[in-house]
């Protein structure tokens, strides 16, 4: 029985992480969850998996969960930093973070900080401050296992050789709702077009991402980081049916692939469960699902946001949190009607140039830096 900490319970993934662990009530047991203002979810699903530690980080929330729980054993921290606190007190064997932004960060080191298995969904916090997490991790003796499906994908992968004889890491992509659509049409595409993801139920934010490819742009500049491989080393192929989820070539040019139906339980459960692997019937694969397996170059004009994350990787530094900061506070303006689709990517590059220029030596990576970088992207790109 493994005990399981989910930071971010509310949100897609978390709620996908619930469904895994209510499936194999003999292996995990949720003790705590935390989500930010969701007061009644957070109850349901505290109530539904017999949680005994929640956490809020809205004050307001908070006081409401705790009339909600009154009477039910349920401890309720809230307020700023609640999170923070739950991640340094709940006793786990297992921590999930599913929380959405740079925000986590602290959170995600905290949980590291423990010495136990960390699921890693936050894909801004390895962008952002990948260094530090695995530095982290190796002081405290934690395991990090990238939820994200396409890390997941390459994780296991490495699992077939030893990390010095991986010769290249291939990132599938399926080029997200625009994948066909004519160039010249992209620039009247509305919010509701672009999160109308063909293959993938996610966010808001990713879903767009998808469109423009930042998503992997920011995945490039994350495998950099964690599997220690040099940004010439990582390609990025379009593989519209979602079904290989990445490959790793290794030095005698064996091609292992991780290939499942498209859905996030199955790199939750890998993480949950790692390093083992336990019979899971909800997801099954099925001969239909090679039907058609293709793959292609991704065309630079269509997707210009892919060289952004390249740039990042090769930058190093704060460059990840520029990045990251400058896409999330892009697609929010889209999303809000106030720019067009086609004005996300080359926001986001000018935000780069200005705070990112070419051969600026790295500085050290600091929390405070790093704030300060995803701060400075986010003012400047309303100026842009």
């Amino acid at each position: 029985m493994r005990r399981v900490l989910l930071l971010g319970s509310t949100g897609s993934v978390g709620r996908s992480t619930l469904d895994v662990a209510a499936s194999l009530p003999e292996r995990f047991r949720v003790d705590a969850l935390a989500a930010s203002t969701s007061a009644a979810a957070l109850v349901e699903q505290a109530r539904a998996c017999g949680a005994k530690l929640v956490s809020l980080e809205d004050a307001a929330a908070a006081e409401r969960a705790e009339d909600m729980l009154a009477g039910t054993g349920v401890e309720v921290l809230g307020g700023p930093g609640a999170a923070l606190e739950l991640a340094r007190r709940a006793e786990v064997d297992v921590i999930v973070q599913a929380t959405v932004g740079i925000a986590a960060l602290p959170t995600t080191l905290a949980a590291l900080e423990r010495g136990v298995v960390v699921g890693l969904a936050n894909k801004e916090s390895l962008v952002v401050a990948g260094p530090l997490l695995l530095a982290t991790a190796r002081r405290c003796g934690s395991t990090l296992v990238p939820v994200d499906s396409e890390h997941s994908a390459i994780f296991q992968c490495l699992r077939a050789g030893r990390a010095e004889e991986a010769e290249r890491i291939f990132l599938t992509a399926s080029g997200g709702a625009f994948r066909d659509r004519p160039l010249d049409t992209l620039a009247a595409a509305t919010p509701e077009e672009a999160l109308r993801h063909p293959t993938w139920s996610m966010g808001p934010r990713i879903t767009v991402d998808s469109a423009t490819m930042m998503n992997k742009a920011l995945e490039v500049a994350e495998a950099h980081v964690l599997f220690d491989l040099p940004p010439e080393r990582i390609e990025v192929v379009q593989h519209p049916q979602s079904i290989v989820h990445s490959m790793v070539e290794f030095r005698d040019g064996s091609v292992m692939a991780q290939m499942s139906r498209p859905d996030m339980r199955l790199p939750i459960l890998f993480a949950l469960a790692y390093p083992e692997r336990p019979l899971y019937e909800p997801v099954r694969f099925s001969l239909a699902d090679f039907a058609e397996l293709t793959f292609c170059e991704v065309d630079p004009g269509r997707y210009p946001a892919l060289a952004l994350g390249y740039r990042a990787a090769r930058a190093g530094g704060v460059a990840g949190a520029v990045l990251n900061a400058a896409d999330e506070a892009a697609v929010e303006l889209f999303l809000a009607g106030k720019i067009r689709f086609t004005e996300i990517v080359p926001r986001v590059q000018r935000v780069m140039d200005a705070l990112v220029p070419a051969d600026t030596p790295a500085a050290p990576l600091t929390l405070g830096a790093l704030r300060a970088a995803d701060g400075a992207a986010r003012k400047e790109i309303h100026a842009c």
